[in-house]
Parts: structure tokens; C-alpha cells; sequence
């Protein structure tokens, strides 16, 4: 028998559920990375689903409930402007309370886990049994949102299907797998064909004037404000952004992860105009969220800047992989990223709605875009 119990905050979750589980060598699963989240952004609810077979944990889903405007999601979707004025009139042009699950501010597979050696789909079919428990139970809610999923899951959360869900492919996650001989930035680049390694070699021509620092905590702290601002540009420039991150969230992931969780700042004449920030996971560099100064973004090349250094900081924490997210596909892709796909499902809580709904999500197309091929 699977039975599932609702946390609502990280410190109610024993100790003996994480051992259970044995998810933590993946920091996108430990307490101390979900912490930083919860205590960084109160005006988001978190939850947290664990999966019990006989008292012990085999399965864990992260959650979150947020409020989306709904012209937010459909204005940035690709659709006659009759079904999107339908669309909004059939929420009433209100805001959604919606839940996630997975992480809503991370692009990729971190919002389930399933213990090694259980039933993959009956313990991932107890999962959609506890959301659909803990959605039932959740008063002014619209919308569940299960999310990310890579191709190679898709034969066990396709079952969602069952529990009335609609699939939809998102915008891919861009990766650039590297090799053991790239050694350094030089090598990498010996690599790629002439135009784009002349590409490279003028985003760093452009930026000499910037001045690049990696960021302690008390950096973190001392610009905070400049921080959120940089990184308000990148969500204003968006399609599409489901919550905005408080920064405060950085200064907890650095003072816990150290030297595996990077912000790099970029200043020009002493002022920020730019900064990264990545997660060192395992093997894996992971690029999380920028902030650039637009208006010096063009003359100084700050973005194409910042992924070449993703590019250097993965060579140079001797990763096996960049992953550099969703967003900016084609230009991310002269580097010598390729797509992974990835599929989320959604449903309405109430069967009418949902039946109107999922017509809509099945035919959500994303967007294309030009895939270079860099490599010689």
C-alpha cells in the first residue's frame, strides 16, 4: 500500500524520509536547496508530497501554488486572437492560482523523484494520487501545472493522461555536452568552424571593456538591489515567466553551496550592467537566471559575453555538460548546444473547465527556431 503525506514546510520533513529516499547527492533535491527557495519567496506556498510504503519514503514531489495572470500565458502563446479571447473570457480575464509541480524556477526534471528499486509507474501513479488528494483539499485553486519532463520518462508520466491531463512540449533545454579534450576556452574553440569560433572571439573583443568579478555573499548582499533590477530586465524581456524569484534566495544558496553555486557580476565604469549565476550539480553545470543592462547590451555584447563564460566555467569545474535552459534558442545553439525536450501536463481542477482546456494545451505549439551546427 502507497500513501502519501503533505509537508508545507521543509523543516516539518524527517530526517528519515531524505536517508529513504537517498536523493540528496542531486542538490536540486535536498532540503538545503528547497530550503533557500521557501524561505526566500513567502508569497509563494510550498508544499511538499512524500510517497509512504510502509512508513518509509519512496517518492517525493515538490510544489508550489502561485498567481499567473491569464493574459500573461496566453498572450505569448501562438493562437488565433478569437480562441485567446476565449480563452480569457473563459477565466475572466482573472488571475489563475495555479500549482506546480516541479520547481517553478528551475528548467528541468527536479520536481519528482522516485526512490531506485520501486515500481516506477505505480509509485509515480501514487504521486498524481497525492496532488490529486492535495488539490481537491486546496480552496481557490484553477490549474495544475506537472512539469518537466525528458523524453526518457515519458513512457511512465504519460499515466497522467489517465487522471485527465493534457500534454504539451515546452520550449527545449539547450545543452552543450562537452569533450575531455576541451581544456580551456583556446581548445573548445579549435573546435568549432571559422565563423563561429570569429563569433566567440567577438563577443570577447566587444566586452574587454567589462570588468568581471565572482560574487561572495557579502557581494550578493551589497547589490542586491542592482541584482533584482538586472534580472527584472530579463524577465520584462521574456515570453513568458511564471514568478519572480526573490534575490534574497542567492545569498542562501552561496552561503550553503559555496563554491558550486556562482554569480559572476559584470561592471562597466563601476556600475553593474550584467551578471550570471549557475548550480555546479554533480557533473553538470547548470545556468540559472541573468540580469542585463539592455541598454549596454548591444555596444559592450554583455549576453553573448556571459554565454561564453558558461562555457569557461564549464570547462573549467571539469563538467560533463552545460545546461543553459530554455530562451535564446538559436543563438545558444551557435555554441554548440542541442535541444532536449522536454513535456509538462496540465488540467483544470473542475471536469468542465478541463474538458474546454485540453483541446486548447494539446494544440500549444513552441516556437521554432534555426539549430546551428558549430562543431567542425
Amino acid at each position: 500500500m502507497l500513501d502519501s503525506k503533505i509537508f508545507k514546510s521543509i523543516n516539518e520533513i524527517p530526517n528519515s524520509y531524505w536517508d529513504s529516499l537517498d536523493c540528496c547527492t542531486n542538490i536540486y533535491y535536498s532540503p538545503e536547496f528547497l530550503s533557500a527557495f521557501e524561505l526566500s519567496n513567502p508569497d509563494i506556498e510550498f508544499n511538499y508530497i512524500f510517497i509512504l510504503k510502509d512508513n518509509e519514503a519512496v517518492a517525493f514531489a515538490n510544489t508550489q501554488i502561485v498567481t499567473i495572470g491569464i493574459e500573461t500565458i496566453t498572450k505569448n502563446i501562438r493562437m488565433s486572437s478569437t480562441l485567446r479571447r476565449i480563452i480569457n473570457n473563459l477565466f475572466c480575464n482573472s488571475h489563475l492560482r495555479v500549482l506546480f509541480c516541479g520547481n517553478v524556477f528551475l528548467s528541468g526534471e527536479y520536481g519528482t523523484f522516485l526512490k531506485k528499486g520501486e515500481d516506477k509507474i505505480e509509485t509515480f501513479k501514487a504521486i498524481a494520487n497525492g496532488v490529486k488528494k492535495f488539490y481537491k483539499n486546496s480552496k481557490r485553486l484553477h490549474t495544475i501545472f506537472i512539469k518537466d519532463f525528458e523524453n526518457e520518462s515519458l513512457y511512465i508520466t504519460d499515466h497522467l493522461k489517465s487522471y485527465d491531463y493534457a500534454s504539451m512540449q515546452v520550449e527545449s533545454n539547450m545543452i552543450i555536452y562537452l569533450k575531455p579534450e576541451w581544456d580551456s576556452f583556446e581548445t573548445y574553440k579549435n573546435a568549432l568552424k571559422s565563423k563561429y569560433r570569429v563569433k566567440a572571439n567577438r563577443a570577447d573583443k566587444k566586452s574587454e571593456a567589462l570588468e568581471v568579478k565572482m560574487f561572495t555573499v557579502e557581494d550578493i548582499n551589497k547589490y542586491k538591489s542592482e541584482l533584482q533590477a538586472l534580472y527584472q530586465n530579463t524577465i520584462d524581456n521574456a515570453d513568458f515567466n511564471a514568478q519572480i524569484l526573490n534575490l534574497d534566495t542567492y545569498i542562501h544558496l552561496k552561503s550553503t553551496f559555496k563554491d558550486k553555486f556562482i554569480v559572476r557580476g559584470y561592471f562597466l565604469d563601476s556600475k553593474l550592467v550584467g551578471f550570471l549565476s549557475a548550480m555546479q550539480n554533480q557533473t553538470h553545470l547548470d545556468a540559472h537566471f541573468i540580469g542585463i543592462d539592455y541598454s549596454k547590451n548591444k555596444e559592450f555584447a554583455i549576453y553573448p559575453r556571459i554565454l561564453n563564460d558558461y562555457v569557461r566555467l564549464g570547462i573549467s569545474t571539469k563538467s560533463d555538460q552545460i545546461n543553459l535552459g530554455r530562451t535564446a534558442s538559436e543563438i545558444k545553439s551557435t555554441l554548440g548546444a542541442i535541444p532536449k525536450s522536454l513535456t509538462c501536463y496540465c488540467r483544470h481542477k473542475w471536469y468542465l473547465p478541463n474538458q474546454i482546456l485540453k483541446p486548447f494545451i494539446k494544440n500549444v505549439q513552441i516556437k521554432s527556431f534555426k539549430q546551428h551546427q558549430p562543431f567542425k
